[in-house]
């Protein structure tokens, strides 16, 4: 006999694609109902079939999945009264104003549950994928730079970081390697850059974010440095975000220059304070974390001797298809993280009195 159970969960779950995923689970267990959003921002779940199932799918509820967070749930069993011919998702909106509704719910719960230090500092993004993304689609390599730099992505996640509290944002847009591609692959991104730090220009002005130019300037076009440098004098006082572009930039060169310098400067004594202040990333801190989209699990170097500390973050998507969305679950994910910094964090400790651990000698190890 078929029973019906009634869930209710509260916590991190519109706008992380729960519904979808409990309409998955619900699907392949064979029950039939609904699922919906509520307007108090907690997600409603009406399901029938067979108790051993509707007490996997009850479990499934409250454990949740990432980036789901699952803070409180409560459930009572009913005896049906309808049949449901299956399991749906509801919605009592048109779609596209639905998932609006989620995202702003996501954002309340954001802006209600995260604790500041949990929000990182600063956030480094290496924008990979843009050829692979091209490529697929039977695009030249070129297609996918100019879509990753569209100006729509970018002032997403400008908006993002704003919401979340994030003070610094930097993006890698060419590695100190990249002179080993193609030359026409190269001349193209040149176009690029220069057409998007000139309408980058007008949305940093707009929405007051200072601007910083990191890498070589030796080697890139005159033109494009110009626009750069004028750029940081002109957005110098703005305070709402900070943006880093990164260009003709690699960890190890950044060393070598600032080592460098350092020399011509007559340096004798050096220590991680000097060598900071030589680095381009003088007077902004360290990254917090580091986002590589297109699933390649490595740093590649940037920032090699700031980002000792930093979380790392892998996406498989290609960064073409990288935008608010995908950069907010990067910073729920960090959210969730313990950062020790080579110490001990208060939740390793969590529960356990002073004295109640013992040493019980090398012979019982």
């Amino acid at each position: 006999m078929h029973q019906e159970i009634h869930i209710e969960v509260k916590g991190r779950v519109q706008g992380v694609n729960f519904r979808n995923q409990c309409a998955l689970f619900a699907r392949k267990h064979g029950l039939m109902g609904e699922v919906q959003n509520t307007a108090q921002g907690t997600v409603f779940v009406v399901a029938q079939g067979t108790r051993a199932h509707l007490e996997a799918l009850l479990s499934w509820c409250q454990k949740g999945y990432f980036p789901a967070k699952v803070e409180a749930l409560s459930y009572a069993w009913h005896v049906p009264k309808a049949v449901y011919a299956d399991f749906s998702i509801k919605r009592t909106k048109s779609f596209v104003t639905d998932e609006f509704s989620s995202l702003v719910q996501l954002g309340k719960t954001l802006l209600r549950g995260t604790d500041k230090a949990q929000v990182p500092h600063h956030v480094v993004i290496i924008p990979d994928g843009n050829r692979r993304w091209a490529r697929a689609k039977g695009w030249q390599p070129w297609v996918g730079h100019r879509a990753a730099l569209q100006n729509k992505r970018m002032r997403e996640i400008f908006k993002e970081c704003r919401r979340s509290g994030i003070q610094y944002l930097s993006l890698w847009g060419f590695s100190t390697e990249n002179w080993n591609r193609d030359k026409k692959e190269i001349e193209y991104l040149f176009g690029i850059f220069k057409e998007f730090v000139g309408t980058l220009s007008k949305n940093l002005h707009e929405d007051k974010i200072r601007f910083r130019l990191f890498g070589r300037r030796d080697r890139f076009p005159k033109d494009i440095i110009a626009i750069c440098e004028q750029l940081e004098v002109d957005a110098e006082k703005y305070t709402n975000l900070n943006f880093q572009l990164c260009l003709d930039s690699g960890g190890r060169d950044d060393l070598v220059r600032a080592f460098n310098r350092m020399a011509e400067d007559g340096i004798t004594k050096v220590d991680e304070q000097v060598i900071s202040t030589y680095l381009d990333s003088n007077g902004i801190p360290d990254p917090d974390l580091i986002i590589r989209t297109s699933g390649e699990q490595r740093t590649s170097g940037i920032m090699a001797y700031q980002s000792v500390y930093a979380e790392l973050y892998f996406t498989s998507v290609h960064f073409p298809d990288f935008g608010g969305e995908q950069f907010r679950l990067a910073i729920l994910d960090y959210a969730s993280r313990v950062r020790r910094f080579g110490g001990t964090a208060q939740e390793d400790v969590a529960g356990i009195a002073a004295g109640e651990l013992i040493d019980p000698g090398l012979e019982k190890v």
